[in-house]
């Protein structure tokens, strides 16, 4: 249970939408799968330093994992720790699959415009993050790896990417502490390996609040040496 007294946002991002906010150090967002069977594609930089972003090689090698799920933690290019992941009750979300452009979903599910359809029409993952990092002065060029929140895609031993169906539950949720100042770009454009034959993206609730620090023996802290040392060089940037 969230302290009424610590809770700062309640909002649902429709499917199909996208969302941006500057979350401050120590503030928790929480991530609510509503009907089950979301993917909310995630972008994460340091608010205070732009150029700092999310590193998807550095957060798998330093973690020795392929997927995020609780107790692991999300480094950015500098090594330093941009959010850390103390609940979840969903157990895997992608990190290898990326997002889709307009032409892919075309492709996909048929070509539905603004023009014809106003606001039924079919958005994308690029051209949504594209959108929001505009509005922060970021383009193209910042664009790097996304995650993929209630989405699981594993690799047989072929190395062929397979997405699993029906995943996430409805009321699915995952925690995202910021252990830094940081920009959250958020799109619920469908993942790019979902099979379903139908454009049907779904919404995801957004709960944000002021939680505390990370304890000493924090279990974002102690899944992994390098996490140590990771937050390490996290608390001396604000020192």
């Amino acid at each position: 249970m969230i302290p009424s007294e610590r809770l700062l946002l309640e909002d649902v991002v429709p499917g199909g939408a996208m969302w941006s906010r500057a979350i401050r150090r120590h503030q928790t967002l929480r991530l609510v799968d509503l009907e089950g069977g979301a993917n909310a594609g995630v972008l994460l930089y340091n608010r205070d330093l732009l150029s700092e972003r999310y590193n998807m090689p550095d957060t798998l090698k330093a973690q020795h994992t392929a997927f995020i799920t609780k107790g692991r933690v999300l480094y950015s290019d500098m090594g330093r720790i941009l959010a850390s992941v103390p609940e979840d009750t969903c157990g895997w979300h992608d990190t290898i699959g990326g997002h889709a452009n307009a032409a892919a979903v075309a492709q996909k599910y048929g070509e539905k415009t603004y023009q014809q359809h106003r606001n039924e029409f079919q958005r994308n993952a690029h051209d949504s993050f594209l959108i929001e990092l505009g509005k922060w002065g970021l383009d193209r060029r910042d664009l790097v790896p996304n995650l993929n929140f209630f989405s699981k895609v594993a690799a047989d031993v072929d190395g062929r990417l397979a997405f699993q169906e029906g995943h996430s539950p409805a009321g699915a949720f995952v925690d995202l502490r910021a252990e830094m100042n940081i920009l959250v770009v958020l799109s619920t454009c469908p993942h790019p390996l979902d099979p379903a034959p139908r454009y049907a993206p779904k919404p995801v609730k957004l709960v944000l609040w002021r939680s505390d620090p990370p304890a000493a023996d924090d279990v974002c802290r102690t899944s992994r040496p390098e996490n140590a040392r990771g937050f390490e060089n996290t608390e001396r940037y604000f020192l």
